[in-house]
């Protein structure tokens, strides 16, 4: 039996308990500053397409900046909020999240959902990137060419709750093998990248036929 299937067995024998996230969150829209925005340095801001392209699962410091006075007129996300991109071209896009981790507010643009809440922050994202959500999020997702998730249906979504104990711990596991994943990556790509080098050495080699042809072309003494 795992740490987790026996901390759940003590601390829920009836099972784990499903809550609308409505019961124990809020759901704002993001807003309204624009990639035009962004300046060398300033306040953080999260842009909704970078969730899809830049950043991972979870966040402590932005890319982009925007100044004080955009800042002062956005939208924020508090530490510990997640942050969803409910807009996208396609459906596996839509509703990627990440966790806001930073020490300070930061500002969100349009096309997000800002979500508070008083569980595990790092729990929160896993699950929403989870396939059991997934059923979900196709259930509420409509539009053809742009995907949408309206962030007040999110209210209505079930979400197991287990106490904070079992949560914490199926975040320890989960981050370890998120670490793990990084560093096969790494590991891969530096593989990957020393055999771009090889065949870019021998491809060269075996085609440079340019010394033999000299050699020929050399008059005879």
């Amino acid at each position: 039996m795992s740490k987790i299937d026996e901390l759940t067995k003590r601390l829920c024998p009836d099972g784990v308990e499903y809550r609308a996230l409505g019961e124990f969150a809020s759901v704002d829209r993001g807003g309204s500053f624009q990639k035009k925005d962004f300046t060398d340095e300033g306040m953080p801001c999260i842009h909704y397409g970078q969730i899809y392209t830049l950043y991972g699962l979870h966040v402590s410091e932005t890319l982009t900046f925007v100044a004080p006075d955009v800042f002062s007129k956005s939208k924020k996300a508090h530490p510990g909020d997640v942050v969803m991109a409910v807009t996208s071209e396609n459906m596996e896009d839509v509703c990627k999240c990440i966790t806001w981790l930073g020490q300070s507010d930061v500002a969100v643009s349009g096309h997000t959902a800002i979500i508070r809440h008083d569980q595990n922050p790092k729990f929160m994202t896993y699950y929403f990137r989870s396939s059991a959500f997934e059923a979900d999020k196709r259930r509420l997702a409509h539009g053809t060419k742009v995907i949408e998730v309206t962030p007040a249906k999110l209210l209505d979504v079930r979400i197991p709750v287990p106490p904070m104990e079992v949560q914490e711990e199926i975040v320890r596991v989960l981050d370890s093998f998120a670490e793990l994943e990084a560093e096969l990556e790494a590991e891969l790509e530096a593989e990957l990248e020393a055999r771009r080098r090889q065949y870019a050495y021998y491809r060269d080699k075996l085609l440079s036929f340019e010394n033999a042809e000299r050699e020929r072309e050399r008059p005879s003494k």
